[in-house]
């Protein structure tokens, strides 16, 4: 496993003297709504918001999410298949824990987020890369790519969509394919639909509706609400198999930050939708224009273009090492391509870690070093 996941040159910024441009990590420039942010919890109004919350989440928290869960799916939703995570990554890693045994495998639709391949890892699994997002055009396809990656070890399927990093969206018959077939191959779907809000192009589809006795739904509250820092998120499943989950969280994180909870809460009301209505629209022009200045095709939705630069590196004799390198020389900061699976000359530019001016600039500075 790698220490650093996203850039191992940040520590070459501290000597950097100009304007930097850190475009390698998924955030947010953007302040959660006013109303939502911790600076507006008072402990008059929430007492004991500074003590342990539930193992399983706040009950207000998690009946606000079966509300809108059921009110965006139709598929009915109950507290016993809710657990609320220290973010999706803790939500994500219990529930690796709770199917994986050693030697098992995880077959990961790539390029993947970074983190799940270090949280199969992690609880001794191995993360089988299933080259996918870019190749892979029809259902037939779909199914094709991930049974020539199965075997008798698989016990679960990694899907993200809105894909982070390629910013592609699933759709229907797609997914409704690879549903088809975990439901014959008896494997869990691990369905990460964190930027569920983010779809510029096409539609979301939920993966949990069509096959709920299988799926493991992962939400965020880090980018859904520009809450990162808060480390909320929650994870909806089969109640007997979320029963297990709450075990692994159990003994890891224990109970997710109280306050983080009651600010979930509120970020589920219409300041939260208004917040994301004008950062989905803000999104969306900012990446259409990273997109156009680096000549790659607009993002379907996530907040990532991810593109190739082979012949960059061809042209000038270069390792990615040696290309990343002069990047942070010049107070830039991108994600390898190896990251995100065997992609060893690709990066990754997150156009929403920075105000969208500060942003555009740092790209102008790429795509000058691209040529």
């Amino acid at each position: 496993m790698t220490a650093s996941v996203y850039s191992a040159l940040a520590s070459r910024l501290q000597a950097f003297t100009g304007e930097t441009y850190k475009l390698h990590v998924g955030d947010t420039w953007m302040e959660p709504a006013v109303g939502c942010r911790m600076e507006d919890l008072h402990v008059d109004e929430y007492p004991g918001m500074h003590r342990y919350a539930s193992i399983k989440g706040r009950p207000d928290l998690v009946t606000a999410i079966c509300e809108r869960y059921v009110s965006r799916t139709g598929l009915a939703t109950s507290p016993s298949e809710v657990l609320i995570g220290a973010g999706a990554t803790g939500a994500l890693a219990s529930v690796v824990r709770a199917i994986m045994a050693p030697g098992k495998e995880v077959l990961l639709l790539a390029p993947y987020w970074p983190l799940v391949s270090g949280i199969v890892t992690s609880f001794y699994g191995k993360p089988v890369p299933v080259p996918f997002f870019g190749e892979v055009t029809t259902p037939q396809q779909a199914v094709a790519a991930v049974a020539a990656k199965a075997n008798s070890n698989t016990v679960a399927l990694y899907l993200n969509t809105p894909s982070n990093p390629t910013g592609k969206v699933l759709p229907r018959p797609i997914l409704e394919a690879l549903v088809g077939w975990a439901r014959k191959a008896g494997v869990w779907l691990l369905a990460d639909e964190v930027y569920e809000d983010y779809v510029y192009e096409g539609e979301h589809v939920y993966t949990r509706p069509l096959a709920p006795e299988r799926t493991f739904s992962i939400h965020s509250f880090s980018k859904a609400y520009g809450m990162a820092g808060n480390r909320c998120g929650y994870v909806i499943g089969p109640a007997n198999a979320i029963a297990q989950v709450q075990k692994a969280s159990t003994y890891t994180f224990y109970s997710t930050p109280t306050a983080a909870q009651i600010a979930g809460v509120r970020a589920l009301g219409p300041a939260g939708d208004a917040w994301v209505a004008a950062a989905k629209n803000r999104y969306a022009e900012v990446g259409r224009e990273v997109a156009k200045r680096l000549g790659v095709a607009a993002p379907q939705g996530c907040t990532f273009v991810f593109l190739d630069i082979a012949d960059t590196l061809k042209r000038r004799g270069q390792t990615l090492m040696a290309f990343l390198e002069g990047c942070a020389d010049i107070g830039l900061l991108v994600a390898p391509g190896p990251s995100f699976g065997p992609y060893p000359t690709h990066i990754r530019v997150c156009f929403t870690s920075e105000p969208p001016e500060v942003t555009l600039r740092g790209v102008d500075k790429l795509r000058a070093l691209l040529g």
